[in-house]
């Protein structure tokens, strides 16, 4: 009678050695590492009852850049952008342009001044330097400027072109001020998405996107606005750094568009639009986007 081999045969050994280097595969596979997907978070009760307090139509994604998570609600809805668009413009200059074109003096008549325009109204006779018009836009939100900027980028389809060169297919760009503040419910003119729009501001501020200088410069900018002090940065934590772009327009719409910077912490990019799309007339609650911005921040830091 034969004696049973104890010893393991080499296709024994082969067959053990091919299922230890095929089990970290499998266990990936089934998602059994501990890295996990960002998370969304939602809150629908709470801004649905916001809405009916306020009358009022609202739009949010707020992004944490540290971790990815998003907080949204009715992120994907299409709003009016208002002048928050000179957040979007002013950045695209600052990508386009060069050193030189930043310092040259852009001339401009008495007949390309708009009733708002706090700041180009008081240099049309010297002009003003490519630099200081998108300050102009972004930190006092004067239409001439803005209108100026888009003239330098060569027109709203330009604009919209170079949108969705960075990968925005949602936001249109088919006017200039003051028209693009009709915010008509169903025109899809000059509307864009919390979501679109939170992931440009996000795209441009905190992205490789633009040099590290021209970055540095365009957070300063937003940092600089003096429009924006009952909005956003009215519900931040306390000692949060804020870069900002307000709008308003028809219908009661109000928004801002942030980079909020909570001490201690990862920057978080924060879109707020709101109207009351059934008056043409309506003015805007400007503590909406406080309130807001209160039950967001908490939720995202989380």
């Amino acid at each position: 009678m034969s004696r049973k081999n104890d010893k393991p045969s080499y296709a024994m050994i082969a067959t053990w050695l091919a299922v230890a280097l095929l089990l970290p595969l499998v266990a990936t596979a089934c998602g059994s590492t501990t890295e996990s997907a960002p998370s969304t978070l939602r809150d629908d009760a709470y801004f649905a009852s916001l809405e009916q307090r306020y009358g009022a139509r609202i739009g949010v994604h707020a992004i944490d850049t540290g971790d990815d998570t998003t907080l949204s609600y009715r992120s994907s809805t299409r709003f009016a952008y208002a002048s928050t668009s000179k957040a979007l413009t002013s950045a695209l200059v600052l990508q386009t342009a060069s050193d030189a074109d930043l310092s040259k003096i852009v001339r401009y008549s008495p007949d390309d001044l708009l009733s708002y325009a706090p700041v180009t109204s008081q240099h049309v006779d010297t002009g003003m330097t490519l630099h200081d018009i998108i300050v102009a836009a972004v930190q006092y939100s004067d239409n001439t400027a803005a209108n100026l900027l888009t003239s330098f980028l060569g027109g709203p389809a330009a604009v919209q072109a170079k949108l969705r060169e960075i990968g925005d297919d949602t936001t249109r760009v088919d006017r200039i001020e003051p028209d693009l503040n009709s915010a008509i419910r169903g025109d899809a003119r000059d509307t864009t998405t919390a979501a679109a729009m939170a992931t440009d501001l996000k795209t441009f501020a905190l992205g490789s996107l633009l040099p590290e200088p021209r970055r540095d410069l365009y957070n300063r900018i937003l940092e600089g606005n003096t429009t924006g002090a009952d909005y956003i940065r009215a519900g931040v934590p306390e000692g949060s750094v804020v870069g900002d772009k307000t709008g308003s327009g028809d219908f009661g719409t109000r928004n801002d568009v942030a980079v909020v910077r909570p001490p201690g912490r990862a920057p978080i990019v924060l879109a707020i639009f709101t109207d009351r799309p059934g008056d043409q007339s309506a003015q805007s609650d400007d503590s909406l986007i406080a309130d807001v911005t209160r039950h967001v921040m908490p939720m995202i830091e989380a």
